[in-house]
Parts: structure tokens; sequence; C-alpha cells
């Protein structure tokens, strides 16, 4: 087996190639016109600027900084820039002078023979043929068939192209398309993420202590900043410019940022060119989630507006609003006086808009949409994965962590590749999840503890308020403690959200995971499992225990001798209405609050902090520039400093998360809420635009990274669409009306005439002998026993609920056996890619065959201790021109 950076000469050749010499790999742009001059390049005016490191220091630094964690610092940081040095970076120091601190710039670049090495070792892909099939929307092929045009579509200049890919060889260099241009053979971001590895996995200090990788250096704030560049300014060019002028970023902010692209496909093609595979396919997930709520808003809307109807039809409705003094209810509070069941009349009516038949349907329906979105997604992810060569990262192509590859204490051979890759012991790593899981619990147990402190809090609210004597406020004591509980859940839910968010990065990061997929589905599960409490712990206790366990007149159940919550005046099912509006709506109002005004704030601040300047210094390889450029301020800014005053990307797992529970909430709730999902179709209309914004321009550009899906997030989707048919089917049958009535309907009046009185016990004989008579909620005999009616009804959910969720499930499992996960057009291509690669490289089949080990080639006795060397040790190094020890960085 050939060692890791060798290469042999190969008289192969490769398939006929369909390409055509003008395409050019590296370039989004085809035929357009000369674009203005770079400026992403060293001061020689050639070397591209792949990567910048940021640093500030005080002015004094330097005559001064002798001792303390400031020294260390320092000592840390030049070992750091020697280390990369010695991977073959160049870099380059830039200035910026400002009354009491100096900013200091590292540029670095990758040359050829790095970008080849690299490119490599961490699997990238490159071009093997251009892919000449377009890429048509679905709805775009339907109504073309029509001779009709889609309202949606959007004709974005400059599409990047399409490639048949396979891994990078540099011995198979003149196979690939476009490698006489080895300035643009690689793209811009596949040369950030070449970077970004070196950057990950070089040690500055003890590698057994952890101290590697450009991370942990920002964490402890040896360095300020680390970051690739943007492409130029993301204003359009005055005067203007030919469309195909415009650069990738301006395209982005022109077709994609604006709001007035709110009813447009978003381009994702050009998306995925500027900010990798894991960023485009969040934003089409975003997209396609978003179009699939339309119908749902649609049915949940005219569900709502049924009720509007019901309101002056309903039979039981009017008899509440005409029964005056018939009805006499026994207190809700032991402080609390007796009511009239009439006075509900107005709150009566408004639950018809949330509990009424079309519930029924518009569960079952939103059931089935969960199931068929998350099929239809399964498909779209395939073709999204396959043509931005994905398919089969996660499986094959996926790297070691950085991270976990500085720090494994020993190695393994692959069982799929056969390569020697860190190793971290199964034991070791179990018993450190265990703990996180610990973790879990005890701040679920925290969860519960401040959900039961709320119940406290509306119990003890509402006999405050009925004491204070004021008649206007006591009549809606109970409304007051409901509403002024919700805001207070909130409050406490975003509260414990940041403080367990922070600990689940702690102890992620503990558990040494290998990959950073495995990384980031711990870490994404770890903060789900609390979220999932957090949030829907209260809206779960209103509608299944909340007025469950409250007892009788004459024998109240209590809880730390308050009296146990019952539901309010116009039942539970409007009060989850009421705490689900309250919760979805005011997370989704104050986050695009934080999004919208906050990024502002921080960027209008950091602008702030940065200036003035007083003057710009240049340092690089053989050149120092003084003279015209000392004491001055340079006309225009440059582009690292300009980006230095952008805020840090803070990655997607919040707005993941965000939307994540917004599906739950649409779908395991929605028989209580018809309106979710027409909410949630607005602020994911905002929320797309926001997002394209905060990452065209206001964000630092990110780091590409690649993805074949969402990840965990997906399995998490479906756990809540299984959730979602339980929790209807329970909603329906124990906290609505739509049973009592049904049984009511066909065993006593088919008008409903009398259900009220129906649904109403008496006080039993020893209350009534100490307090007036009077009504309460329950299926009850004058002795506080049972009637057969209560069994009857029992009976009758119990059965609604096991037929309810096995027609769902039936149902959902034929969509999941009727839509194919692939399609097969999909799967036509990747036997095209698969076959073409096999011809590019067909002399390492054989190498591949002896690559892969037998069973036995796995076993402990393959473990070895690793040495606590640099990680650049375990690999030859390029042969890469030293920078001279003159032009060493400070």
């Amino acid at each position: 087996m050939r060692k890791r950076g060798e290469q042999r000469e190969d008289s192969t050749t490769l398939i006929s190639m369909d390409a055509k010499p003008e395409d050019n790999y590296g370039s989004i742009v085809t035929g357009a016109p000369i674009q203005p001059p770079d400026r992403n390049v060293f001061s020689d005016g050639s070397s591209r600027v792949d990567f910048v490191l940021v640093w500030e220091e005080p002015r004094c630094s330097q005559n001064e900084e002798s001792t303390g964690a400031g020294q260390d610092h320092r000592k840390w940081r030049q070992k750091f820039l020697n280390k990369l040095k010695q991977s073959g970076l160049l870099q380059e120091l830039r200035e910026v002078l400002q009354p009491k601190t100096r900013i200091c710039f590292i540029l670095l670049s990758a040359p050829w023979s790095t970008l080849c090495y690299y490119a490599e070792e961490i699997s990238l892909r490159a071009p093997l043929q251009v892919v000449t099939a377009p890429v048509i929307n679905w709805s775009e092929q339907v109504l073309s068939r029509l001779s009709l045009s889609s309202p949606m579509s959007h004709d974005v200049p400059n599409p990047p192209p399409d490639y048949y890919t396979c891994q990078f060889r540099t011995n198979k260099l003149e196979r690939f398309l476009g490698s006489e241009d080895k300035e643009n053979f690689f793209r811009t971001t596949q040369r950030h993420q070449v970077l970004y590895e070196i950057l990950a996995r070089t040690p500055y200090g003890s590698v057994k202590q952890g101290e590697v990788g450009i991370d942990r250096l920002l964490n402890e704030q040896i360095f300020t900043a680390a970051y690739p560049l943007h492409e130029g300014d993301f204003k359009l060019p005055t005067p203007p410019v030919s469309l195909e002028a415009l650069s990738l970023r301006q395209i982005l902010y022109a077709y994609w940022a604006k709001w007035s692209c709110w009813r447009r496909y978003q381009p994702l093609d050009h998306i995925r060119a500027y900010f990798g595979e894991k960023i485009a396919l969040y934003f089409a997930w975003l997209g396609f989630y978003t179009g699939w709520l339309v119908p749902a808003s649609i049915v949940g809307t005219v569900i709502f507006l049924v009720g509007f109807w019901l309101m002056a039809t309903d039979v039981p409705a009017m008899e509440v609003c005409d029964s005056d003094n018939n009805f006499i209810m026994c207190p809700l509070c032991n402080i609390c006086s007796h009511w009239n069941y009439s006075s509900i009349c107005v709150t009566y009516k408004a639950g018809l808009l949330f509990d009424n038949g079309g519930t029924v349907f518009l569960s079952v329906f939103m059931s089935l949409w969960a199931v068929t979105f998350l099929e239809y997604w399964k498909r779209t992810c395939s073709v999204l994965s396959h043509r931005w060569d994905c398919a089969e990262f996660q499986d094959i192509e996926e790297r070691p962590r950085p991270e976990f590859t500085a720090m494994a204490p020993m190695t393994m051979k692959n069982p799929v590749t056969g390569a020697e890759e860190p190793y971290f012991p199964e034991k070791t790593r179990f018993n450190r999840t265990l703990t996180g899981c610990m973790v879990i619990i005890v701040m679920i147990i925290v969860v519960l503890m401040f959900l039961m402190g709320i119940i406290l809090y509306r119990s003890i609210l509402r006999i405050i308020i009925y004491r204070s004597g004021n008649k206007f406020v006591s009549l809606s004591a109970g409304r007051i403690a409901s509403i002024s509980g919700s805001v207070l859940n909130l409050l406490v839910i975003l509260m414990l959200s940041r403080v367990y968010t922070s600990l689940a990065h702690i102890l992620t990061r503990w558990e040494m995971h290998r990959t950073q997929t495995k990384y980031e589905d711990m870490f994404i599960l770890k903060v789900f499992v609390f979220q999932f409490v957090n949030f829907y712990s209260s809206p779960v206790y209103i509608a299944f225990f909340k007025g469950r366990f409250v007892g009788y007149p004459g024998n109240y159940n209590t809880l730390f001798g308050v009296r146990n919550e019952d539901c309010g005046a116009g039942g539970c099912l409007i009060e989850l209405a009421q705490e689900l509006l309250v919760i979805m709506v005011g997370k989704q109002l104050i986050n695009n609050v934080q999004e919208f005004v906050l990024p502002k704030l921080r960027s209008w601040w950091q602008k702030r902090k940065i200036k003035p300047r007083v003057k710009e210094e240049k340092k690089g390889e053989g050149e120092e520039t003084h003279g015209e450029t000392q004491g001055k301020e340079e006309e225009e800014m440059s582009p690292w400093e300009a980006d230095y005053q952008l805020l840090v990307c803070e990655g997607l797992f919040s707005e993941y998360l965000e939307m994540v529970l917004q599906f739950g909430f649409i779908t395991i709730f929605v028989a209580a809420c018809p309106l979710a999902p027409l909410f949630a179709l607005i602020n994911n209309w905002v929320e797309i635009r926001l997002d394209a914004q905060k990452f065209v321009t206001e964000y630092r550009r990110p780091v590409v990274e690649r993805a074949q899906d969402i990840g965990i997030w997906f399995s998490i989707l479906q756990f809540i669409s299984h959730i979602a048919v339980l929790s209807n089917a329970f909603l329906i049958a124990f906290t609505s009306s739509f049973v009592p009535r049904l049984y009511y309907r066909y065993t006593r009046d088919s008008t409903l005439s009398g259900y009220i009185n129906f649904t109403l016990a008496t006080s039993p004989r020893n209350y009534s002998q100490q307090h007036m008579t009077c009504r309460y909620r329950g299926f009850r005999d004058a002795d506080g026993e049972y009637l057969p009616e209560y069994y009857h009804l029992l009976a009758i959910r119990l059965t609604f609920v096991i037929v309810f969720e096995h027609v769902v499930f039936f149902v959902g499992r034929l969509i999941d056996l009727m839509v194919p996960d692939i399609p097969e057009e999909v799967e036509m291509k990747i036997k095209r890619e698969h076959y073409m690669a096999k011809e590019a490289l067909a002399e390492n089949q054989s190498l591949g065959k002896a690559a892969i080990p037998d069973e036995k080639d796995v076993r402990s006795k393959d473990l070895r201790q690793r040495r606590a060397s640099p990680p650049q040790s375990d690999y030859p190094s390029p042969n890469l021109k030293e920078i001279p020890e003159e032009h060493e960085i400070p």
C-alpha cells in the first residue's frame, strides 16, 4: 500500500468527456464580463487570501507585557503561527492602529502543493464532466404542460454549473476537468475547507491537555477572530452593470435576501456555491417546510372560520347564554364565591372556535400531512445531496473531527476505508455519555419543579385577586392568573434554555465523538430532549392533567395545602389554545425582534469600537511598506477589516431548533389551535428573509461545512410526527367535548337540547347541608360516585384513541411505501457517476480492495498508543518553501 503523500504515474485513459474546453471549473460565471480586480489578495497582488486570523493588543504591549497571561498568549500565538508555517501556509501581517489598541490581521494563503495535499487528505471532490440536464422544479413541469409560467420562479443570473465528480487524487490531476487552471481549479469554498482543517488540527501547546486548534485559541481569547473573507461588497454597484458581472454575494443579496423576493424560489445552487452544503440544505428544508405549510394553514383557517358559524347556531351555546340563574356553579377555589354559568357565555362561544367537529378532521389531516411532508422531503434531500456531491459523505467521505484527531490517545483501522484513523475507547465514551444523561435528567427535574411552581403561582394569584376586594378584577381572576402564568412560563423557558445549551456544549465536547456529524447529533439530541420537556410540559399539563384530579365539592384534592387547579370557566381546551398562542407566537415574536434588532445593535457597536483608525502598516514576505501609507488612512477599507466589523456566525443549531419546536406546536397540539399553521407560515416567510439578510450582510462568512441531509433533525421530526398522532387522539377524546357531544347526540337527543344539564353534576348531600346546592362539571351522583355514563364515555374515548391512531399510522405507512425515498432519475445519475469515477481512477480498484481490512483487522490488537506529537508529524509534509526567519510575525 502506498504512503499518503506518494504519487504514481498512470497511463489509464479516462472515458470520453462531453465537456467543452470553455467550461471552467472553479468559476461560477461562464462567459461573463471581466470582474473588478480581486482585493482579497496579499500585497504582491497575486497570492489569494484564504483565511484571516485577528488579535487585538494594547499599543504599549510590546514594551510592558513581559509577564502574566498576556505573555503566555503571545508565546502560544507565536508557536501556533510557526506551526502554520511548517504546514506550508503563506502569511502576511497587516496592522491597524487605534488610539489605544493595535489590531493585527494575519492573512493566510495556501499554495498549490498544500491545497493538493490536504484536498486528498480530507477527501475533497473534483469535477469529471459537466452535467447538461437542466434542473426543473416539479411545479414548473406541471405548469409548463399547461402553457403557464410559475409565479414563484426566479431567473437568477450566473447559475453555478453542475458536475459529475469523484474524490480528488493528485496523481490523477490531468483526469479532472479544468486541471490546467491551477488558480481556479479549487473552488473558493474548498480552499476555505483546507485552511480550516489545518487551523483546527494545529497544536499550540500540550496536546494531552487539549491545547490544539483555532477553536480553543478563540475561546481563550488568544485570537479574537478567525474567518474566511466575503467576496466583495453585497451592495449592487453604481452605475448599474450587466447582471452577469455581479459577484455571487451581490446576486444573493439582490435575488434572495431582499424582502421583495418573499414569493420567489430560493436560489439554492447559488447559496450552496457561496455558503456550502450544510447551510444550503437548511434553507432548502426551511423553504420546503414553508411551502408545505400553505395547505395546512388553509385547512386550519377554514376550520377556525367554521367555528364562527357554530357560535351562532350551536344549541349548547344558546343554552348557556339563555340559562339565566338556572345553573349556580360551585366555587372554583376555597375562598371563591358561587357563580352563574350564564356568565361564561362569551367564553363558551369563543371555545367553539377551537373545539368543534372540524378539529377531528384537522387532526387527521395534520397527522397525514406530517408523514407526507417528511417522505417528500427525503426525496428532495436525495436530489440535492446528489447534485451537490455529498450523497455518500457521512458513510465514506467524512473525516474525523480535527480536535478528535489531535486528542485521541490511539489509532485503529477504519473498517470501511482501511485507513489508519484516531480512536477513542468506546467504554470511556460510554461512561462519559452516561454522565451526560444524568445531567439531562437533573435538568428535566429542574424544569418540572419550575412547572409546579407556576401551577402554585396561578392558584395563589387567583386567591390574592379574589381577596383584593376589587369587583371588576375579581371577575377576571382566573383569566389574569392564567395569562400571567403563561407569560411567566415563557420567560422561565427562555432562561433555562440558555443555561442548558451552554452546559450541553461542554458535555458533548467532553464525550469525544469521532466525526463532526456525530458530535452535532449528540449535542442536538441532548438539547432537544431538554427543550421538548421545557417547552411542552406546560401545554401537556393543561391538555391532559389539569382538572383531572380536582375531586368534587366536599372532597377536593390538594397540592402542598393548595386546592388542585381546575379548568377555567370556559374549559381546558381554550386555556390550552391560549397557552400555545402565548408560547409559540410569543417566542416567534421575541426571536424575530432579536434577529432583526440585536444584529444591527451589535454590528453598530462593533464598528464603533474599531474606529477611529490611525494608520495601517503592512509586513509580509520580503516586504515592508512605509512612507506614503504610514500616517494616512486608506481611502477604502480593506476587505479583512470590513469583515472584522461583521458578526460571528453562530451556526444553524438555534435556527433548526426554533423550526422543529414550531413543527411540534402545529402537529402535537393542532386540535386545540387550528390557527397554529397560519402563524407558523407567516413567521417562516419572515424568518427566511431575516436569515438570508444575516448571512449575506451581517455575518462574517462561515467556514463551509459539508452534509448530506439535515442530520438528526429528521429523526426528531419523525418522532414528533408519531407523538402528534397519539397527542391529538387523546386531546380529542379526553380534553375536547367532541366525544361527549357525540355520545349525547346518539343516546339522548340528536339536536343536543339539554346537553349542558347532562354535563353538570349536583353537589353531594353532605356539601349541600353546609353550603347552598350548586352544580359542577362531572358525571357523578348525589353521593359523589361516578355514574354509568362516565364509564360508557371512558370506553368510547379509549376506543376512539385506538381507532384514530391505527387508521392514521396505517395510512401513513401506505404513504411511506408508495413514495420512494430516491427518485428514479437520481438513481440513474448516481450509477452514472460511480461508473465515471471507476473509469477515471481505474487502477486504484485493486488498491481499494487491498485497503479494506478483514474483520480480524479491527480487533483490539490493532489498537496502539499514539505519540503525543503534533498531528502534522503523522503525515508526510508537502514540499513547500519556508518563510524566511527575518519576517517572523510577532
